[in-house]
């Protein structure tokens, strides 16, 4: 593993795959959906470069970024970002389903996607190319034929009894038995789970890059939301990423 994490006393010491799973490993017992977001930005706060993730992306991000969705019950992510980054089924290897079988979850981890209004096209790799059929959250005014088309294509689609809220995703999720989530973007998705207070960690990437440009930022609303939250652990590989564990601290 070519990264080392930093320690209370100022010492390093090395981080194996195994290391990494102990770090990122959800609470063994869980009797509500924990919410995990993830992100890598720019030293300067991009989000993106040319509008997707992967120009941020390092080694030591990819590791973890394979490990947060190995450890998880499921991925929830934004259409807008399934667009954007091309979105397809998750790939398990066969060391991480035996893990996941172990800790009795299922082998694959489904793809949530958030979307009011069911403006997801049934053609999107993220529901011909899956193990498993993907879940689409939308909201009561979704159109119709959209809904039919997706649930006609295979996905399978939960509609709320109003519009999108943090609470009515995490309603879906717990419905479905998927407690150990991972966000994965994008910005208004995030914006709008931190309003409604469902979010438990984040697990931010600082890629050793500045970009400059347009580029958004991580959370993105009209109003802002602060909540406290304190660093788990920091990780940091040789070519200077910086990964960081922040976790919600709900007595402050």
């Amino acid at each position: 593993m070519p990264f080392v994490q930093r320690i209370d006393n100022g010492t390093y010491l090395t981080v194996t795959d195994d290391d990494l799973v102990q770090l990122y490993a959800y609470p063994a017992e869980l009797d509500r959906v924990r919410i995990r977001v993830n992100f890598v930005s720019s030293i300067d706060g991009a989000v993106s470069v040319d509008g997707r993730s992967g120009g941020l992306g390092t080694d030591a991000d990819h590791a973890v970024f394979t490990t947060l969705r190995d450890l998880a019950d499921a991925v929830l992510v934004g259409a807008s970002t399934v667009s954007a980054e091309d979105y397809g089924g998750v790939k398990v290897s066969d060391r991480a389903r035996t893990a996941r079988r172990d800790r009795g979850q299922a082998e694959v981890p489904p793809v949530v996607i958030v979307s009011g209004s069911a403006s997801i096209e049934p053609g999107w790799s993220v529901i011909t190319d899956t193990e498993v059929p993907p879940v689409v959250v939308v909201s009561a005014a979704a159109d119709a034929d959209r809904v039919r088309a997706l649930r006609d294509a295979g996905a399978r689609v939960e509609q709320l009894d109003g519009d999108v809220t943090g609470d009515g995703v995490v309603a879906v999720l717990d419905r479905l038995g998927l407690r150990r989530v991972l966000c994965e973007g994008g910005p208004g998705l995030f914006s709008t789970l931190l309003a409604d207070d469902v979010v438990d960690e984040v697990c931010l990437t600082t890629s050793p890059v500045v970009t400059a440009g347009d580029a958004g930022r991580i959370a993105t609303s009209e109003s802002a939301t602060p909540r406290a939250m304190s660093p788990a652990h920091v990780l940091l590989d040789d070519d200077g990423t910086v990964l960081v564990r922040w976790v919600r601290d709900r007595t402050r």
